[in-house]
């Protein structure tokens, strides 16, 4: 059975081409392009990862892990953004987040970050 990857993401470029990406690599993938969508598609289907983007009109990342965590506890998530500053990663991390990326990044560090999710390992 296939891996599902929730991808949330409103820029179209940037959602289409990490979609494509994370499909090539064997993985079932939903995208959305807003917090409020990948909302209602949780309670569709649940994903075994999660990766969102921070910075989004309507709700935005944190927002999307704290309501997510509250229904859902467990399923990892992956934070991606164009913040790069270390007082960023920390926030994330006080939040619960474990995975970080710095747009842009590379496709490995994605691809292997969402494996590590899947594997249950914490590590970075």
């Amino acid at each position: 059975m296939k891996r599902t990857i929730l991808l949330i993401e409103d820029n179209t470029d940037i959602r289409e081409n990490a979609g494509e990406l994370i499909a090539l690599e064997g993985y079932e993938v939903i995208e959305a392009a807003s917090g409020e969508i990948a909302l209602a598609l949780i309670d569709l289907q649940r994903p075994d990862v999660i990766v969102c983007d921070i910075l989004m009109t309507g709700l935005d990342g944190y927002a999307v892990y704290e309501q997510v965590n509250r229904s859902y506890a467990g399923i990892p998530f992956i934070f991606t953004t164009a913040k790069a500053e270390p007082k960023d990663r920390q926030k994330a991390t006080e939040a619960g987040v474990r995975f970080y990326l710095t747009k842009p990044y590379e496709a490995t560090e994605l691809l292997g970050c969402i494996a590590s999710c899947l594997s249950g390992r914490g590590d970075e």
